[in-house]
């Protein structure tokens, strides 16, 4: 009798890389770890992908799309940019993967060439949706705005991940973190 295929393995799979990445980051995922935790093992894995990159992008996106539901139950552009924050000191190792392999998966040459388009950033999307809501339709106006406000979160993201912050100081740099949210909102770059 032939084997049935798992619907549910490449679910497994991406489940399995994101528990990995969570507790050991980049180091300790190997397609053979991998494998180990999804309960299969590594030809399974290289069917349903490419290589390791493959499974990276695949819980880029994963988190792109986490990111994105976050947001939509934002209720202003600021609560957007307090819950992309949040999002980001709950889940740095996430965070990690998000900001630091988006480029060498979607958009360098290599990814370009192996045939890998830029990928859908919906979390961007849904901002440009609550500032056309909060500020009204001026989408020109909105691109420089939308990256001046990713600017400020990720810097802050960034600094408090890193505790170049110190944790002892991140209730004030929270307070100067809304203040230069609602100073880009009122100046409208």
């Amino acid at each position: 009798m032939p084997r049935r295929p798992d619907p549910d393995l490449e679910t497994r799979i991406l489940d399995a890389a994101q528990k990995l990445w969570k507790k050991g980051g980049e180091r300790s995922l190997t397609l053979r770890a991998v494998a180990r935790a999804a309960g299969t093992n590594t030809p399974a894995v290289y069917r349903r992908f490419r290589d390791r990159d493959d499974i990276l992008r695949g819980l880029l996106q994963r988190i792109r799309l986490e990111i994105a539901a976050v947001l939509r139950g934002a209720g202003s552009v600021e609560d957007g940019c307090e819950r992309y924050l949040d999002y980001a000191l709950a889940h740095p190792h996430e965070y990690e993967l998000f900001y630091q392999h988006n480029y060498e998966l979607f958009h360098s040459p290599g990814a370009l060439r192996a045939g890998y388009r830029p990928a859908d950033q919906p979390a961007r999307e849904v901002m440009k949706q609550k500032l056309e809501q909060q500020l009204g339709k001026a989408r020109d106006r909105h691109e420089r705005l939308l990256t001046a406000l990713w600017m400020v979160v990720h810097g802050a993201a960034t600094l408090l991940i890193t505790k170049s912050i110190l944790p002892e100081d991140a209730t004030q740099a929270r307070a100067v973190f809304r203040a230069s949210i609602a100073a880009l909102l009122e100046q409208r770059v």
